[in-house]
């Protein structure tokens, strides 16, 4: 799971992260609002952890930016010094699902942290239907798992196909390497780097994932992959 984490304080953000990232979450910290914003426009996460008061964009102002723009709700959680009962009830109102008052505690914080991810997973295998996705002429059937292009068939291998999958469902935003390594390999890409690599180059030749068929695959230095329509990206 991708945790995008505001935090404008160097020491408070440092430990967060790195007991988010040791309990196994995959942990990207930001100090600035209208960074973070920058980056949802363009990549999945599935948690927010938000400071209120950082310096710009407020994480109250990130938090109402996501509720208003994103096609998919995401999770968030404020952890912020503001402690009035007028704060919480205002954060909870505007789209919040849990207020941690700082100083934050280790357990306490893992554990709602942990709490909320479950109730997202159980939401999504409770609604999780396989939708057929089109997009120019290219039709993926995840149930029937098949893929075609101009009404032809692509001969995938369940992971070449799962690979596929994953490109359309987040077509236009960047997929991390650590997220398509969990979700594809079900491990870290530290060890599987190479068959990423080898896994896309396949997938893109079969597919023919270029600009006359109007979609095309790009790598993105030192994050992962991004497949986009050629119109949105001219």
């Amino acid at each position: 799971m991708r945790i995008a984490y505001l935090e404008d304080d160097p020491a408070q953000q440092e430990l967060t992260s790195n007991m988010l990232k040791a309990h196994g979450y995959d942990c990207c910290a930001f100090s600035d609002g209208s960074r973070l914003i920058r980056r949802l426009r363009r990549e999945h996460f599935d948690m927010l952890l938000l400071d209120w008061q950082v310096p710009g964009v407020t994480g109250h102002e990130v938090m109402v930016w996501a509720r208003t723009h994103l096609n998919e709700p995401i999770p968030i959680i404020f952890a912020t010094y503001r402690s009035l009962e007028t704060d919480i009830v205002s954060a909870l109102n505007a789209g919040a699902d849990d207020y941690l008052v700082k100083p934050l505690r280790k357990a306490e914080l893992l554990a709602r942290v942990d709490a909320l991810a479950r109730r997202v997973r159980s939401h999504q295998s409770q609604n999780m239907q396989p939708q057929l996705i089109e997009v120019g002429p290219y039709r993926i059937d995840p149930e029937k798992r098949s893929c075609m292009l101009h009404d032809v068939p692509i001969e995938l291998t369940p992971r070449e196909f799962d690979l596929t999958l994953l490109m359309f469902q987040y077509l236009g935003r960047i997929l991390s390497r650590e997220q398509i390594g969990g979700t594809v390999w079900g491990q870290p890409p530290g060890g599987i780097s190479r068959t990423i690599d080898t896994h896309m180059s396949k997938v893109r030749a079969k597919l023919q994932l270029r600009p006359e068929n109007g979609i095309r695959l790009l790598p993105v230095y030192g994050h992962g992959y991004r497949l986009e329509l050629v119109s949105e990206a001219s």
